[in-house]
């Protein structure tokens, strides 16, 4: 038999929906540390006293693996970018009750943040993450897997190679390509 960690996720994910606890421990195993690397730092440091990134991921997988009978998988990498997406809606959700929560205290407005980037500097970063998102959005959800899993996830080759049950060297060649796609789909953004 083929250990669980070795196993592709949507093996396990049939294994998880049959009701194997094995299979389900090993998807935490899998996906738990990516979605901690990813969600490092993306909860504003205002909204961290609610609730620590470490949490929200837990949720996150936790939240994906209740409604697992309901998920549908498009190809390699979709359970992650659907752990992805929970994950961010998430961190929206806690950003959006932080802004309703009244201040507890008045802020010296002559004291400056140094940590923070400039209104400009947001909004620039703001609309870059707004143009990649909406490139990414443009490729075939195959390309938009392995451009999740190696750049926003920071998989290895081999990692993905496992995970789309291809070589390395040619995963190395799909990321490559699905990148200039990517790059293409933002040309006309950045216009």
């Amino acid at each position: 038999m083929v250990s669980p960690a070795a196993e592709p996720t949507e093996v396990l994910i049939r294994r998880v929906r049959a009701g194997e606890n094995p299979a389900r421990d090993a998807l935490v195993r899998r996906f738990l540390p990516l979605l901690r690397q990813w969600a490092h730092g993306r909860l504003p440091r205002a909204a961290r006293d609610l609730h620590e990134t470490e949490d929200l991921v837990q949720l996150a997988l936790m939240r994906a693996l209740k409604q697992i009978n309901s998920f549908e998988s498009e190809g390699p990498g979709s359970f992650l970018a659907y752990l992805r997406q929970i994950l961010l809606n998430q961190v929206r959700d806690e950003v959006r009750r932080l802004m309703r929560r009244p201040e507890s205290s008045e802020i010296d407005p002559e004291l400056a943040d140094t940590e923070l980037p400039s209104p400009v500097e947001q909004l620039v970063g703001h609309e870059r993450l707004r143009a990649y998102e909406a490139a990414l959005a443009s490729l075939p959800k195959r390309q938009q897997g392995l451009i999740v899993m190696r750049l926003e996830f920071g998989m290895s080759y081999p990692e993905i190679a496992a995970e789309v049950a291809s070589s390395p060297d040619a995963v190395r060649v799909m990321v490559a390509r699905a990148l200039v796609q990517l790059a293409s789909a933002l040309k006309p953004l950045q216009a």
